[in-house]
């Protein structure tokens, strides 16, 4: 069955909307246990960035959420406070960024502070997206939050995109693809969504954690269950 007509069929059943109710439900409570416990360190990365570098603390870029309704996604500032007119004046980097799939590879970027770079690393700069998890913008596990322009890329995957929240983390980090390009990025979400579970989900939550220490000294990590499924 194509995916969209099994994301459909499947969408339809009660188990899965239940699931769904559940999924929100973990993301309320985990996201709210975790800016409880990580307060101190949120605080201390927040004087770090303040004290590095002259700027906000915290980033905010318009991405696109559920039903690519635009929102401000929220990362500890990790570049200089011009970073984005940079790219914009250097056309040559802004056509390399955007075959790039969106990046910038790290050897190439000269815009990211010290602290920025070693943010970067750990994923910490992330982790103010804990805020937009409890307001609804996104959850803990989806496809990776794009940016307006990008969404043309997903091409005739544009609805599974559309029919989920974005992620903190999904099957793109965890399976160590985080350089893939498109369309087999768009692929892969669209993949993650028409066979989505709560045990899924479960199972990337438990592996972000080893796949951000793991970092790029393994590319490859184990097959998601069930999306090698065409």
């Amino acid at each position: 069955m194509p995916l969209f007509e099994l994301h459909v069929a499947r969408s339809a059943t009660p188990g899965v909307r239940l699931a769904r109710m559940v999924k929100r439900g973990l993301d309320v409570v985990l996201a709210t246990l975790l800016l409880f416990l990580l307060a101190p360190l949120l605080a201390l990365i927040a004087v770090a960035v303040k004290a590095t570098s002259p700027g906000p603390v915290l980033f905010r870029q318009t991405r696109l959420g559920r039903d690519c309704v635009p929102f401000s996604i929220l990362k500890f500032r990790t570049m200089v406070v011009d970073a984005e007119a940079r790219l914009v004046a250097d056309t040559d980097a802004a056509a390399h960024y955007v075959l790039a799939g969106y990046k910038v590879p790290a050897g190439a970027e000269t815009r990211t502070t010290p602290l920025g770079r070693w943010l970067r690393r750990t994923s910490l700069d992330e982790l103010p997206q804990l805020v937009n998890v409890l307001s609804g913008q996104m959850s803990l596990v989806g496809p990776r939050p794009v940016v307006l322009p990008e969404i043309a890329e997903y091409g005739p995957w544009r609805w599974a995109y559309a029919a989920t929240r974005p992620g903190m983390t999904g099957v793109w980090q965890v399976t160590g693809r985080g350089r893939m390009v498109y369309p087999e990025r768009a692929k892969l979400d669209a993949r993650y969504v028409a066979h989505w579970s709560l045990r899924t989900d479960l199972w990337i939550l438990a592996q972000t954690l080893p796949a951000v220490v793991r970092g790029e000294r393994r590319p490859e990590a184990p097959a998601l269950p069930a999306l090698d499924a065409q």
